[in-house]
C-alpha cells in the first residue's frame, strides 16, 4: 500500500489540485517496521485516540495526519473483508439450503407404500403441504439473512416487496373486445387483455420511473465476463481521449464546422479534410471498407432542465431509453467501471449497449458497445461523452444490416438561469450498410438528418419540455362524467400516456434474432412487414405474442400538414376503417408543450352501443418528426387515471402514425459535402452547399398496428393473422391516400 507523505493523507482528497510530477513526490511507501508497528497496535485499538495517534507519529517518523488516515484506510480494507466474508459464508448456506431442496423432492418422488410398493394414499397433499412450508420457513431465513447483511454495509434497513395485487380483467376486456363492433376482425384488432409495456417516455424527478416489462430478447451481451484490469484500463485512457476530442469539437466553430440554419435550429456540419488535419489518428477508420460512409453534424440550442438532471438521467440507461424513446429501442449499462465519489457524477465511466432506431421498418437500427463518461467541466458546466468500444471475443450484431462505429460524440451542458441549460449536441459516425437503404429513406438517412445531432437535441427538447408541463396547472378544458382532472389526475394521464407511447416505439424494430415477415400490400406497391415478439408484464397479466405490422408510404406533402390532418378529430372518419366512420367527439384535453399539437385527448366515437369505449390519443411533434399515438381504453379505466390512481395495470396496446420530412431539400442542395459523406469524398465546401432551404414537400409516413395473438409464449405467426393485419393496413393507407387525392406510389 502507497500512502502520501508531508501530511497530506493517502493522496486522493488532494491529487487532483496539483500536477502529477508533484503528486509522485509525495508518494513513499512505509517500511516493514513501520507497517508491523501500525498492525500491531490496529489489533489492540482500531480507533485511535489523537494522543495515541501523537505517540505514533514519533515513534514512527510519521506526520500525524497519515496515522489517521492509515488507521482509516485499514478500518475500510477490514470492513470489505469481512463484507466478502459473509457474502461467501451466505452462498455456501444458500447452496446447502438449495441441495436440502433436491433431496426433500427426490425423497417425495420415492414415496411408496410399505404394503403394497405403490404410491401411498391420501398422503399427497400432506407431504405437498409441508415441502411448500419448509421451503417457505428456508425462503424467510434466507430473505432476512441478506435483509440484515445488506442492511449493515447500506447503513439503512431494506424495504420489503410489496405484495402482488391482483388485477381483475373481466369487464375491461369485454368492453374492449366490442368496442368497435362484433366482426370477427374488428375483435381480433381490439383485444387488449394481454400485457401491457409499462416504459415511461420521460422518468426523472417529475414524473418517477415505473415497472418496466421485457420486450423482446435481451441484447447480445450476456455471455460477457468480467473486464480484466488491462481492459479496464485501456477504457479508461479512451474516454479520457474522447473527452478532450469532444471538447474540442464542441468549443470550435468554422473552419472545422460550417454552419447551418434549418426549420429554426441552428445546426452545423463537419468539414472532414480540416477534422483530419487536427485529429490526424481519424485517417485510420475503425470500419475497413471503401462504401463507410461518414455522419457527423453539431447543433445547439435551450432545454427545460438543468444540467445536474440531464446528466443524472444521461448516465442511467434505463432514463436514457426513456428519454429517447423514438430514437434509443434499447440500452443496458453492462459495468459501471468508476465509481461516483460522494453522490458525484463527474467521473462516471460506463460500458454500455445501446440500439438506435428510425421509426421504421425500411431504415435498420445501429447497434454500438459504448463507453459513456461523465466530466464536470466547470460548476452547472457538464460534458458526456459516448464512443464505441469493440469487444473482440463477441459478436454483438449477428443480424445487423448495417455496421456503424461511433467516433467521439455526446454533448456539453451549461446551466442558465431559471432553471435551464443550453445544450451542444455532437454526433459523429462511420458508418457501413451490409445491404443498401430503402429509397424512400435513402436521402433522409444518407444527409444525416436520420441520426444527427438535431434529432438528438430536438427531442430531449420535447421530452424536457414534456416533464416541465406536469409542474404546470391543469390545462384540460372538458371532463369525463362530470370529472376535471386535478394535477394528480393529469399526472396520471400522462403517464398512462408515455407508457403508450413507448410501447409503440418498442415494437416497430425487431431485436437481435427477431425476423421480418413480408406481406404484399395494396397491388404490391407498398410492402407491410410483421414482427412476432413476446411481453412479459411484472405485474400480473399472463405472458402474451404480440403481431407488430407496419409499413411506410410517401405522401406528396409537408409534414405538418400530414401531422394536422391525422390529430384532427373531424377528419378521423376518413383513414380510422375501425370507426366505420362514424365522427369523434375530444372528451378530454391535456396539453403537455407549447405546440398546440402537443397533446393528450380522450376520444369517444358517436355510436350509442359503445358508449363505454373511448380511445385515449398523444400527439406530438418536434423539429425531428411527429407521433400521433392512439389506443382503446374503456370509461372505467380512464376514470382510473383521470382520479390520479395508479394506471400501470391498465392494459395497452397502441397503433399509430409516425410522420417525417422525406429529406430531399436537404440531400438535393447539400451535393456531396453536406452531413453524411463518404469517406474519400472532398467536404471543403461552403456554408451554402452545406445547408438547403426551403420546407420539405414530402412525407414519410409509418403506419403501424398491434394486436395479440395469443396468451401463449409459445405461439407461432399464422396466416390468419397476417391476413387480418395486411387487410387492416391496407385499407388504411388506401384511404389516407384517397384523403389526400394521392393514388400512386411511385416518389
Amino acid at each position: 500500500m502507497e500512502y502520501g507523505a508531508g501530511g497530506e493523507g493517502d493522496g486522493s482528497a488532494s491529487g487532483s489540485h496539483h500536477d502529477s510530477s508533484d503528486k509522485k513526490k509525495r508518494y513513499h511507501r512505509h517500511t516493514a517496521l513501520q507497517i508491523q508497528i501500525l498492525e500491531s497496535t490496529f489489533k489492540d485499538c482500531p480507533h485511535p485516540d489523537e494522543k495515541t495517534r501523537m505517540q505514533l507519529s514519533r515513534e514512527l517518523g510519521l506526520a500525524p495526519r497519515q496515522i489517521k488516515f492509515w488507521f482509516q484506510n485499514r478500518r475500510t480494507q477490514m470492513k470489505a473483508q469481512h463484507e466478502r466474508a459473509d457474502n461467501c459464508a451466505l452462498r455456501a448456506e444458500n447452496d446447502k439450503i438449495r441441495c436440502e431442496n433436491i433431496v426433500i423432492r427426490e425423497a417425495l418422488k420415492n414415496l411408496v407404500c410399505p404394503t403394497c410398493g405403490g404410491p401411498p394414499i391420501g398422503e399427497d397433499c400432506y407431504f405437498d403441504e409441508q415441502k411448500l412450508r419448509f421451503e417457505n420457513a428456508q425462503l424467510k431465513e434466507e430473505l432476512d439473512r441478506v435483509s440484515s447483511i445488506a442492511a449493515k454495509y447500506i447503513g439503512r434497513p431494506m424495504l420489503q416487496l410489496p405484495p402482488v395485487q391482483p388485477v381483475h380483467m373481466s369487464s375491461l376486456d369485454l368492453s374492449m373486445a366490442s368496442s368497435y363492433g362484433g366482426g370477427p376482425v374488428n375483435r381480433m384488432v381490439m383485444m387488449n387483455s394481454g400485457p401491457s409495456l409499462d416504459l415511461d417516455l420521460l422518468t426523472g424527478s417529475a414524473i418517477g420511473a415505473s415497472s418496466s416489462n421485457i420486450v423482446n430478447p435481451d441484447p447480445p451481451f450476456h455471455n460477457i465476463v468480467h473486464l480484466s484490469d488491462m481492459d479496464k484500463s485501456l477504457m479508461a485512457d479512451i474516454a479520457s481521449n474522447a473527452i478532450d476530442e469532444l471538447m474540442k469539437l464542441v468549443q470550435t466553430n468554422e473552419p472545422l464546422w460550417t454552419k447551418c440554419q434549418k426549420d429554426g435550429m441552428h445546426t452545423e456540419v463537419l468539414n472532414l479534410d480540416n477534422y483530419k488535419r487536427v485529429f490526424p489518428r481519424s485517417n485510420d477508420h475503425n470500419l475497413k471498407s471503401p462504401n463507410v460512409r461518414i455522419e457527423a453534424s453539431k447543433a445547439s440550442g435551450v432545454v427545460m432542465m438543468n444540467s445536474l438532471q440531464l446528466v443524472d438521467m444521461f448516465v442511467d440507461s434505463t432514463k436514457w431509453m426513456e428519454l429517447f424513446p423514438t430514437i434509443v429501442s434499447r440500452a443496458r449499462t453492462i459495468e459501471a467501471l468508476e465509481a461516483r465519489l460522494l453522490g458525484s457524477l463527474s467521473g462516471s465511466l460506463q460500458l454500455m449497449y445501446e440500439e438506435l432506431q428510425v421509426l421504421s421498418p425500411l431504415v435498420s437500427t445501429r447497434q454500438f458497445y459504448v463507453l459513456r463518461f461523465v466530466q464536470q467541466i466547470e460548476q452547472g458546466s457538464w460534458a458526456v461523452v459516448n464512443v464505441s468500444y469493440d469487444l473482440p471475443q463477441h459478436n454483438a450484431y449477428p443480424h445487423s444490416r448495417c455496421k456503424a462505429h461511433r467516433l467521439p460524440s455526446g454533448c456539453l451542458i451549461q446551466d442558465i438561469p431559471n432553471g435551464y441549460s443550453k445544450v451542444t449536441w455532437v454526433e459523429h459516425m462511420e458508418v457501413e450498410e451490409i445491404s443498401p437503404t430503402d429509397r424512400l429513406y435513402r436521402d433522409l438517412v444518407h444527409s444525416g438528418l436520420a441520426f444527427g445531432a438535431r434529432r438528438w437535441l430536438a427531442c430531449l427538447q420535447r421530452a424536457c419540455e414534456r416533464s416541465a408541463s406536469l409542474m404546470m396547472a391543469s390545462t384540460s378544458s372538458h371532463d369525463i362524467g362530470g370529472v376535471i382532472p386535478s394535477a394528480p389526475g393529469k399526472r396520471s394521464m400522462m403517464k398512462l400516456s408515455q407508457r403508450m407511447v413507448r410501447n409503440l416505439c418498442s415494437g416497430i424494430n425487431p431485436s437481435n434474432g427477431h425476423q421480418w415477415t413480408s406481406v404484399s400490400g395494396l397491388n404490391d406497391q407498398f410492402e407491410v412487414r410483421a414482427t412476432l415478439y413476446k411481453t412479459t408484464d411484472p405485474a400480473g397479466h399472463p405472458n402474451g405474442m404480440v403481431l407488430s405490422a407496419s409499413t411506410t408510404i410517401w405522401l406528396p406533402v409537408p409534414p405538418q400538414n400530414v401531422f394536422d390532418f391525422f390529430r384532427d378529430g373531424r377528419t378521423r372518419p376518413q383513414w380510422d376503417v375501425l370507426s366505420n366512420q362514424n365522427p369523434v367527439q375530444e372528451v378530454a384535453h391535456i396539453a403537455n408543450g407549447t405546440h398546440p399539437g402537443n397533446c393528450i385527448s380522450v376520444l369517444r366515437a358517436y355510436t350509442p352501443s359503445q358508449n363505454n369505449m373511448l380511445i385515449l390519443q398523444e400527439s406530438c411533434t418536434d423539429a425531428s418528426g411527429s407521433l400521433v399515438v392512439y389506443c382503446p381504453v374503456d370509461l372505467p379505466a380512464i376514470n382510473i387515471a383521470m382520479n390520479g390512481e395508479d394506471p400501470s395495470y391498465i392494459p395497452l396496446l397502441p397503433s399509430g402514425f409516425i410522420i417525417t420530412t422525406d429529406g430531399r431539400h436537404e440531400i438535393t442542395s447539400q451535393g456531396q459535402g453536406g452531413a453524411s459523406t463518404s469517406s474519400n469524398n472532398n467536404s471543403d465546401l461552403g456554408a451554402a452547399d452545406h445547408c438547403g432551404g426551403g420546407t420539405s414537400t414530402g412525407s414519410l409516413v409509418t403506419v403501424v398496428f398491434q394486436i395479440q395473438v395469443s396468451s401463449l409464449p409459445s405461439a407461432k405467426m399464422s396466416p390468419e393473422s397476417l391476413t387480418t393485419v395486411n387487410n387492416l393496413i391496407t385499407n388504411t393507407v388506401h384511404q389516407i391516400k384517397a384523403s389526400f387525392n394521392y393514388a400512386s406510389t411511385t416518389t
